[in-house]
């Protein structure tokens, strides 16, 4: 199959998958004041475009940064699906689709931190350490944030626990193997998209703690709480998620281009 063939192929999946509805029978359309749920449409349809992108681009990057590329689609694609299911129920319910929100980030934020592994391997030996202490650190932070919003612990012990484990990622990113690593041996390229790429881990995962405190530890009115939660979530997922993959494309392009 040439590869406007698969082009056009992907792009009319994608679009298929986007028209999808969550619910068989839907009551309820959105409206043009709930802008929680405006927020959740919006999003969606920019994780699809950002997947069709990614996954396009593949054919431009050297072999060595495809699997990068690979892994930024996929982590647009499954939270796009799951953006599909969360906004339904949002429309619905007006209430947080934290158990599908949940899934998503248990599937996504684990690979968008392997994206880290993967560039050091595209520029030289990384120890299985690395992938092991980096994919720990951040499962650790997402179950004891769930269990702070599921209910299973209390929200300000998940809270500070949860808080300690991105501590923890962060320091190795910064300071650990992968730090000394990412900012010693890649091409000047790669430590800028590095750089960049660990900022985002310290300033745009800092969304996530500051929308669970207003949305969980105020004491203001729940209805309000809930709205704030899910703007804030839903955009630190455009910065986390379409905003990582950027920059690992641009590293991946730039890195190609110069060879």
């Amino acid at each position: 199959m040439s590869q406007s063939r698969k082009a056009s192929a992907l792009v009319v999946a994608l679009s298929s998958l986007a028209s999808v509805p969550a619910y068989a029978e839907s009551s309820k359309v959105l409206s043009q004041n709930d802008f929680v749920g405006i927020s959740f449409w919006l999003i969606s349809m920019a994780l699809v475009a950002a997947t069709a992108f990614f996954f396009l681009e593949t054919q431009r990057v050297a072999g060595k940064w495809k699997t990068s590329l690979t892994v930024s689609g996929l982590v647009t694609l499954v939270a796009a699906t799951h953006y599909f299911y969360m906004r339904e129920v949002w429309v619905e319910t007006a209430s947080t689709p934290t158990v599908y929100r949940y899934i998503d980030w248990l599937i996504t934020v684990p690979l968008l931190i392997t994206e880290f592994y993967l560039i050091l391997r595209a520029i030289g030996k990384a120890s299985a350490g690395i992938f092991w202490r980096l994919i720990g650190g951040t499962t650790a932070m997402l179950a004891l944030g769930y269990a702070g919003e599921a209910g299973y612990m209390g929200v300000w012990p998940a809270f500070i626990l949860s808080t300690l484990a991105w501590f923890y990622v962060i320091y190795e990113i910064y300071a650990g193997e992968a730090g000394k690593m990412g900012t010693t041996q890649a091409p000047p390229a790669v430590q800028s998209a590095y750089k960049t790429m660990r900022a985002i881990v310290v300033f745009g995962w800092a969304v996530y703690p500051i929308g669970y405190f207003f949305g969980y530890l105020t004491g203001g009115d729940p209805a309000e709480s809930m709205a704030s939660l899910n703007i804030v979530y839903n955009f630190a997922d455009v910065v986390n998620k379409i905003g990582f993959g950027v920059i690992i494309w641009n590293a991946a392009v730039t890195s190609s281009e110069s060879n």
